[in-house]
Formats: structure tokens, sequence, C-alpha cells
């Protein structure tokens, strides 16, 4: 058994909530231990086990496959797609406008596509797909100018610090060093909610005022901008995590599988941005 296919302490959320008191309904006369003979203490024989897992995986509720298996399919459409517009679109040091252009334009296409799914009721397999292809442009380009401006070695160290940090949150949440409560999802919304009007403030200034806006993205004030912008990121790995847990442990239909996917995709691109920047900034001889 998976540590993720483990029962997790009764979720908060209304919606797992009523996915808990669907799968009660469903079987009213069942108890427990009726359910389940190893929590009646009867040993349970090996093709008991796996026929219970057969029937599982039939009933279409989500497992924690179900979660690899659409996380690693949306990841990997971020990963070609940015090597192919990596390779289909080179950037020129002479015009680094257009190229910074054409990955503006597939991020804010992407951030659009990312909020029609936050709104919907339901997942979009075809628009989580789309996002991850849109936001793999804007990755790719960005990636290959930034390369070109420093070295090919920061890309690498980018995706690095960003399985590095991934791994940290799901060793630190699986050993319970990091508790996901209520607060700590508040506080994590919170401080998200505060990092964005942040980050677009200091967008607009700097494109009407020109220069670098309030000075959130250059120099060590930007450094220490980064470094809040990747515990943030951690933060949502996290909640994430307690997320996909709970959709396990309440019997969540299979389809929600795509919204961990979605999740989990946002996330590690926000931490690679931010990665990315950091050591770009780190690598700036102006840095004081």
């Amino acid at each position: 058994m998976t540590y993720f296919e483990k029962r997790s302490p009764k979720s908060t959320n209304p919606v797992l909530r009523q996915w808990e008191r669907n799968r009660a309904a469903s079987a009213p006369g069942e108890t427990r231990a009726a359910r389940d003979p190893a929590r009646a203490g009867h040993p349970v024989p090996e093709p008991h086990r796996r026929d219970a897992a057969a029937s599982q995986a039939d009933t279409g509720v989500m497992t924690i496959d179900d979660v690899v298996a659409r996380t690693a399919l949306t990841l990997g459409v971020v990963v070609l797609a940015a090597v192919l517009s990596w390779l289909l679109l080179p950037v020129d040091p002479a015009h680094l406008s257009t190229s910074y252009g054409i990955a503006a334009a597939a991020g804010l296409a992407a951030v659009a596509l990312a909020f029609i799914q936050s709104f919907k009721g339901r997942p979009l397999p075809a628009l989580i797909v789309g996002y991850a292809a849109l936001e793999g442009v804007f990755l790719g380009v960005v990636s290959s100018a930034t390369s070109s401006q420093l070295s090919p070695g920061v890309v690498i160290q980018a995706v690095a610090g960003t399985m590095a940090v991934f791994a940290a949150v799901l060793v630190a949440y699986k050993k319970r060093w990091i508790r996901v409560t209520r607060r700590f999802s508040g506080f994590v919304t919170a401080a998200a909610l505060g990092f964005l009007i942040l980050s677009a403030a200091n967008l607009v200034f700097s494109a009407l005022a020109g220069g670098d806006g309030f000075g959130l993205r250059t120099g060590a004030l930007g450094i220490l901008f980064g470094v809040i912008g990747i515990v943030l990121g951690a933060c949502f790995l996290a909640l994430h995590f307690r997320q996909i847990e709970d959709g396990i442990a309440a019997g969540a239909p299979r389809q929600e599988s795509w919204l961990a996917a979605f999740g989990l995709t946002v996330t590690l691109v926000w931490i690679y941005v931010e990665t990315l920047n950091l050591l770009t900034l780190a690598s700036d001889d102006d840095v004081a």
C-alpha cells in the first residue's frame, strides 16, 4: 500500500466530505469491519486482496496510480512543448524583446486557461493539457533566453532545484513534519494572494513608469522575494498532497485525478520560474 492510500484524518473540504457521505449511504448495512475483514481481526487471503484492489480500480474511484499517470502526462506535455519551443523558436540575443513577447503571449494564454479551469466545477482534461502546452512554450522561450544570457547550466540547476523542493516537501509531509491544517491553508492562501498582488503591481508600475518598478525582481530585494516565492510554492505542494490523500480516502471520482495533476503542474511551474529567476539574480554582479 502506498503512502497516499492510507486513510487520512477527516477532511475539512466540504466536497470530500460529501463524497464520504455518498459512499457511506451506498452501503448502509455495512460496517467498517464488514467492508474490510482485516479491520475485524480476520486474516485476508492474498487472492482476496488482489480481488479487492481490482474491484476498487473498476469502480471509478481515484487512486494514487491515477494521480501519478495524469501528472506524468501533464508534465510530459510541458517538457515536450518546452523542448520544441527551445529548438524551433531560437532566441536571438539582438532581438530579445521578440522572444519575451512570445513568452508573454503564451504565459498569459496559459494563465487564462488556468483561471477557467479553477472556476469550473469539474476537470476539463483538454483544457488542462492545453494549459500544459502553453506553459511549456513559455518555459521553453524563457529558459532559452536565460540560458543565452548566462550559461546553459542555469536551466539544469533550476530543474534540479525544483525536483529537490518537490522531494523535500514530499518527505517532510510523509514524516508529518508538515501538518496541513485549516489555519495552515488559510495562511498560505492569504500569503500567496499578497505575493501575486505585489508581483502584478510591480509589473504594472514597471511597465508604466519604466525601470524596475518596486524593485521586487531585482537586486537583494528580488532575491528575498524569490525565496519567498519558492517557500510559498513548497507550501502549496503540501496542500496538494493533503488534497490527494483526502480525495483517495473519501473515494473521490477518478476524474478528480486531473485536478490533482493540474494543481501539481501549476505549482511545479511556479517553483521552477522562481528558482530560475533566483539563479539569475544570484549570478548578477550588481547584487549588493
